[in-house]
Parts: C-alpha cells; structure tokens; sequence
C-alpha cells in the first residue's frame, strides 16, 4: 500500500468514524437537525452576500473594496466558531497508536486534511453571490477567482493559525489570551480612530489577488508555510501526551473545601461539583466560555446600543442566568456514569447529589447577577427583569433541567478533552429550546396584560415556589430515576468505553 493509498483509507475511515458509533442511532434526529441548520445559514449567508453586494455598489468606491478593508472581521468570526466544531489532529492520533503506520505520515495527513477540509470553504456562501454582484461586473471572471482564491487561502491560514492556538490551550487555558489580545488590537486599531488605519493597506493586499499579482500569494505561501511546520511540530510533541494520557495536573488538597465537610455526604458531592470543574477540562472550558459571553454581552450592552431593543435586553438577561447551568446541566448523571454502580450502592446518594448539584447552580447563579449590576444601575436592564428572571431560573428552569436526569444514560469521561464532547440526544436538545425561548414569550404576554413592572411578578412567584419545593420535586425526580435505575445503569456501562 503506498502513501496515497493508506492517506484515502485514513480519510475513508475518519468519515465512517461517527456513523459507526455507538450513539449514531440515538441521534439521527440531531444529524438531520444539524445539516438543517447548515442548510439555514448557508442561506442566510447567501441572502446577506447579495444584499450586501447591492448595497454597498452605490459607494464612492467598489463594493468588495468596503468589505477587503475590513476581511479581518471574517477572520475573526471563523476563528472563534471553530472551537465549537474543529479538532486537533493530535487529539486523533491514539485510534492508530498500535497500527504500524508512522506518526509523522498520519500527522501530515491530519494537516492536509484540516487544510482541505469543506468547512475552509463554507465562507463562500457569502462571498461568491457578493462577488458575482460586485467583483464580475468590476474586474471580470478572472479576477472574480482570483479573490475568491485569495480568501479561500486567507481562511486555510485562519484554519492552521486556529490549530496552533487550540493545541496551546489544551496545555494551558491561559493562552486563549494571545488571540484574544491580537483580536482586540486590531478591532481597536481600526475602530478607535477617526478613520480605518489598516483599510488601505487591506485593499491594496486584497486587491493583488484580483490582479494576479505575484508578492501577495507569495506572503500568503510563506506564512501558510511556516504556520504548517509550526503545527507540525507542536502537534508531533503532543501526540505522546496525547495517546498516553499524559497532562499536568495541580493536585489540590480537599482541605480547600473543609467547610462542606459540616454538611456530610452532600457536602462530600459539592466538593466534586467544584473539583469537576477544577479538573475536567470540558467542564472547565464550558465555564470560561459562559463567562466570556456573558462579559461580551454585557459590554456591548454598556457601551453601545447595538441591543438596546427590548428582545435583545430580555434574551440577554435570560441567556447569562441560564448558560452557566444548561452547560453542565443539560448532561445531568453523564460524568456520573463513570461511577453509577458505586453510587447506586447506598440508599438516597443519587438525591444527595441531586440536591448538592441544584444548590451549587444556585450559588452560580449570583455570578450572572453581580455582573449586571453596572447594567441595572444605568439603566439599561430592569431590574424587575433582573430578579425576575433570577428566580424564575432557580424556581422554573433548573427543575426543567434536572428532569434530564431520569433520562440521560450517556456517560461522558472524567478526562475528556477539550472538544470530546458527545452532540446531545434530541431531549437535551428540546429541553434546551424551550429554556431558552418559551419564556421570552411568556414575559411578553405578561408584560403586555400586567405592565413593565407587574408584568414580572408571576415569573418571581413562580420562582419563589420552585426554590421553596426544591425538596418536593427532587425528591420526585429520585423517585423515577430508582424506576429507571437498571435502563439507565445499562446504558451507562454500555457508553462507558464508547
């Protein structure tokens, strides 16, 4: 078998990998849902290319000049929407560890591929109806391809500049700061003063891949070039860590946490709610990201009125109480698989734990709400809307969420990687819809029958009720997942070493 060949099996099997998982059957629902939404913002990205195009031709200047000078917005948007759908070669290097291929062949391949990949050119649902209304009319056909060509290899570069950044973070969370810190410069370089600084440079780069000219592909080549040695090299020396399970690990002594111990065997199960936050690195991840939206959220809202509709206002306020516990709640009972038989060994553990992970919610749930408060003082949120939706998530929402326990029975690993996460059953999924929208429209109607203030009293009391009756409708949940308990045990074990 000779290189091309063994690179067509590895694709060929990396294609089959997902409909040959175990899960794949339980989530048909969501792969149709997934290609749905491809199929949606495609669209979508189609509709805004045209728009777009005729939009901006009655400029003083070319269309596509208005959207070069500024490509690096695009950049930035297809940077931080891989994290949420891309992985690191390294992280698919331990299914061949015993197969007696090279590591450096299956490292090249993983690169090629991730360069190849579809997902490089999904940009172009945007950027060929812009061009067809903007570039062909301007500069012809050929030129037309040049530019597509030009922010295709602008994207493939984006892709390896992507991969390097994830598989430093997976050493260190904190680098997520370099990126993050190159981003905002250059949104503050371009924003900050009177005019765009980098537009014209920007067009002038861009417009050499119109024209065909030769020293903007040969900049694009080279850093394309030094960005897949770097990769190489850095994915090479994680492969070892990588397959062996190797990672640093801060050993933290459970005397941090001494004052649960007054609490006992609940107090035992909220410090591994703490410590599966402190070790897990999905876990981890999921935090910092709700974290970073809510940050996001909030300073948009404070310095700009890009929100300042009353939608926007209430999803935002419903969105940051909501993200931190439908992360980690939406998978209720998951990590606990890897240890289900130990806890079903002693009577009433399982409501323990219930009762330690809705109190932990709880607690998390002032993080949202101290971070609005600069939001409420300045008028920008109610808050009549802050408390309500408060309470309305502790009382309503977090029990809507914890039913998922009777029914989750896929175990997620203790130390999963960055992007090992499963995509969610079609429950999960539902459940997080409905948290999500169904009570937008029930504020609307209040606030339309009751007023801006009245109108969210039912959500307080509501809430109130729920937080009062934590015991009640725990209690029930434990109740039915005792009924379940041999399904849910069976499938627990069954996606243990999926």
């Amino acid at each position: 078998m000779n290189k091309y060949q063994l690179y067509r099996l590895i694709e060929r099997t990396e294609t089959l990998k997902d409909e040959r998982h175990p899960m794949f059957e339980r989530n048909r629902f969501m792969k149709f849902l997934a290609w749905f939404m491809v199929a949606y913002y495609a669209a979508l990205m189609i509709i805004m290319g045209v728009s777009l195009g005729f939009g901006l031709k009655g400029d003083y200047s070319a269309a596509y000049h208005r959207l070069d000078g500024g490509f690096f917005y695009l950049l930035i948007i297809d940077f931080w929407t891989r994290f949420m759908l891309q992985e690191t070669p390294a992280q698919k290097t331990h299914t061949y560890a015993l197969l007696p291929v090279r590591r450096s062949f299956l490292m090249h391949s993983y690169l090629i591929r991730a360069m190849l990949s579809w997902g490089n050119t999904f940009w172009g649902f945007f950027l060929v109806p812009f061009g067809l209304v903007s570039v062909v009319p301007l500069m012809g056909w050929w030129g037309f391809i040049g530019w597509l060509l030009g922010y295709w290899v602008l994207f493939v570069l984006n892709g390896m500049g992507y991969l390097f950044t994830r598989a430093l973070c997976m050493k260190h969370m904190l680098w997520f700061l370099a990126p993050l810190a190159l981003h905002a410069a250059l949104v503050c370089v371009c924003v900050l003063p009177d005019h765009n600084v980098l537009r014209v440079p920007f067009v002038t780069f861009m417009q050499g891949f119109v024209q065909w000219q030769w020293w903007p592909w040969l900049i694009v080549i080279v850093a394309l070039a030094l960005a897949y040695w770097a990769n190489y090299r850095l994915q090479m020396g994680m492969v070892y860590n990588e397959i062996g399970k190797k990672e640093e690990v801060e050993l933290k002594s459970a005397s941090q946490f001494s004052m649960l111990n007054r609490y006992g065997t609940m107090g035992e199960y909220l410090k591994m709610e703490i410590r599966l936050r402190l070790r897990n690195k999905q876990a981890k991840m999921q935090f910092y990201v709700a974290m970073g939206l809510i940050l996001f959220f909030g300073i948009m809202l404070y310095f700009t009125d890009v929100y300042d509709g009353s939608f926007m206002r209430s999803f935002i306020c419903l969105y940051d109480y909501v993200i931190l516990g439908v992360m980690t709640l939406i998978t209720i009972m998951c990590y606990e698989g890897n240890y289900i038989d130990g806890l079903m060994s002693r009577r009433e553990t399982v409501y323990d734990l219930l009762r330690a992970k809705y109190y932990f919610n709880m607690g998390m749930l002032f993080i949202p709400l101290l971070l609005m408060l600069p939001l409420m003082i300045i008028g920008k949120l109610s808050v009549w809307m802050c408390v309500g939706y408060f309470l309305f998530t502790a009382g309503v929402l977090y029990p809507c969420v914890f039913q998922l326990a009777v029914y989750n029975k896929n175990t997620l690993p203790l130390n999963v990687k960055l992007s090992g996460g499963n995509s969610g059953t079609m429950m999960q999924n539902i459940v997080s819809m409905i948290i999500l929208f169904l009570p937008l429209a029930l504020e609307k109607v209040c606030v339309l029958l009751l007023g801006p203030a009245w109108g969210y009293f039912p959500f307080m009391l509501l809430g109130v009720a729920g937080i009062l009756t934590h015991r009640l409708w725990l209690r029930n949940i434990y109740r039915r997942f005792m009924v379940r308990r041999y399904e849910n045990m069976e499938g627990f074990r069954a996606s243990r070493n999926s």
